[in-house]
């Protein structure tokens, strides 16, 4: 059975009798009288939610309040660079192409994704490096030169990995989980693939050597996760990288959003760009549309929220409206950590720079407890550089290199002031990168362009900055996140990564894909919503 089959068969099982499971190529076209859906923010979670809702014959207007789509993915172009603000890995590009195929179209007809190898390159403080790639043997030679006996212990990683893969993503990633009973039932495979373990603890109990344990524990960080506290369920992003590898696209993220942008408005919907809401307008329970800054308002008859998640409910849902997620709970939720992101490019290239780079600092444990406990910035760091000419030179003018680098930094519940820090932590990383993998870095610099936590909260209106939303620890994943069906709103539905399954780009296209089961069809919609 391919996988497009599991899983919708997977999706049939969690479906309501009041919606119609979706098939490849058969996109209904909304009549003047269909349903109006009006998306906020034109993130991946909402533009994906877009194409869905168009196709089973809803009408769709994706506001955003930015003067480009993409979110966190939108891009910045200086000196003939090309720099993807955010997402740069595709894991499941399957999630991606189903969205074409639904509207009767093929993706690769407009985006080229290719795969990247090594899927990451991780460099130790002392300079030696792990590729980190699918190939099994290769892997195995690679494990071998840190610890020879480690090599059965991954293995056996592995297929604890794949079974966590199995329940974790496969049937329940697509699935909502709105009732209790939802998390009862899988509450015994949780505890039978012993997902109360933390992904750091699961890993060790495979893993003796430390360098290993690290290379093997690190892809929670990817969706804002802390190795030390994130649910063992996340070994499944190491599954996944496998069974669909590592891709990049062609002209970069970016070249993902424009054709999703150019696929909503083929199948007859709109994307309105500089347009901020303030309110989503309720009316005796329901969501009846927003108003927008500048008091404008649009009449809906349904609200997607792809803004985040927690600043939906803080502050575009008046109070007298939410008794679930109340002030105070919004308060006191654990958020991820933050992100520095510096944007350069460069008038010479480095080669021997991998597209993916991870680089290690000195500490590992207690840097995280830096991030995310003490909420402290550090003085060391570890670093993800990104080097996306590796595999597209035209991101670059000829000649010459285009890179970010990312380190995970304290969210803004820290106290930093990021306007006296930016510049000191930017030239602290330049001279890091400088003395390791990029010298002559400082006098190749050609642009630069700094996104701190501030930045996340100013461009994104993401709670404290947080880079990805609600942090992803057990007691705030599947039922206990906020429902992608509102709790306190009838017509209010969320995606994106403050919603369930999650962050990063496989979890936030899911959380589009649940709206397949928990959004009814057109013609059931006003019974559905009844009080």
């Amino acid at each position: 059975m391919d996988v497009l089959s599991l899983a919708r068969r997977s999706l049939n099982e969690w479906r309501t009798p009041t919606t119609t499971l979706l098939e490849p190529g058969v996109p209904l076209r909304a009549g003047a009288d269909a349903p109006q859906a009006v998306v906020i923010g034109a993130g991946f979670g909402g533009l994906a939610a877009a194409v869905r809702l168009l196709v089973r014959g809803y009408r769709v207007i994706v506001l955003d309040r930015l003067d480009q789509a993409g979110g966190r993915a939108r891009v910045f172009r200086d000196a003939g660079f090309t720099f993807d603000a955010g997402p740069t890995i595709v894991t499941a590009p399957f999630l991606f192409e189903e969205l074409w195929a639904l509207a009767g179209e093929q993706m690769s007809s407009h985006v080229e994704l290719v795969p990247t190898t090594p899927f990451y390159r991780i460099r130790f403080g002392d300079g030696e490096c792990f590729d980190y790639t699918g190939d099994r043997d290769a892997m195995r030679k690679e494990i071998a030169r840190f610890n020879p006996r480690d090599v059965e212990g991954w293995e056996r990683l592995l297929a604890h990995a794949e079974k966590i893969f199995d329940v974790g993503f496969t049937a329940l990633a697509h699935a909502p989980f709105g009732k209790p009973s939802d998390m009862a039932r899988v509450a015994p495979d949780m505890v039978l693939l012993e997902n109360y373990r933390t992904v750091y603890s699961l890993v060790s109990k495979y893993i003796e050597d430390e360098r290993l344990r690290q290379v093997f524990s690190f892809h929670p960080l990817l969706i804002g996760g802390n190795p030390m506290a994130a649910s063992s369920i996340y070994t499944l992003i190491a599954h996944l990288e496998r069974k669909w590898g590592v891709h990049f696209a062609m002209g970069g993220t970016g070249a993902i959003v424009s054709g999703l942008v150019s696929l909503i408005e083929r199948l007859g919907g709109e994307v309105r760009l500089g347009a901020e809401v303030e309110e989503i307008v309720v009316d005796r329970g329901r969501a009846r549309g927003v108003r927008l800054k500048g008091r404008e308002r649009i009449e809906a008859d349904l609200v997607i929220s792809n803004a985040d998640s927690a600043w939906t409910y803080r502050h575009l849902i008046r109070p007298e409206h939410r008794k679930h997620w109340t002030d105070r709970r919004i308060d006191r939720a654990r958020y991820s950590m933050g992100l520095f992101v510096w944007y350069f490019g460069t008038n010479k290239k480095f080669p021997d720079v991998a597209h993916h780079t991870i680089l290690l600092g000195p500490r590992y444990r207690d840097l995280l407890n830096d991030i995310f406990e003490n909420k402290v910035l550090a003085d060391d760091f570890s670093l993800y550089l990104h080097r996306p000419t590796a595999t597209d030179p035209s991101l670059a003018p000829e000649g010459c290199d285009g890179f970010y680098v990312l380190s995970p930094v304290p969210h803004l519940q820290s106290g930093t002031d990021w306007k006296r820090e930016r510049e000191r932590y930017r030239a602290t990383l330049e001279r890091f990168l400088e003395a390791s993998v990029l010298p002559g870095l400082g006098a190749s610099l050609l642009t630069s362009r700094i996104l701190d936590p501030q930045g996340f909260l100013d461009d994104y209106l993401s709670m404290y900055g947080a880079a990805f939303g609600l942090e992803p620890v057990l007691t705030q994943s599947a039922y206990f996140r906020p429902h992608n069906e509102s709790e306190d709103v009838r017509g209010l539905y969320l995606v994106g990564a403050g919603t369930h399954p999650g962050a990063g780009l496989p979890g936030v296209l899911s959380t589009a894909r649940v709206l397949d089961t928990v959004v009814p069809d057109p013609d059931r919609l006003a019974a559905h919503l009844a009080p």
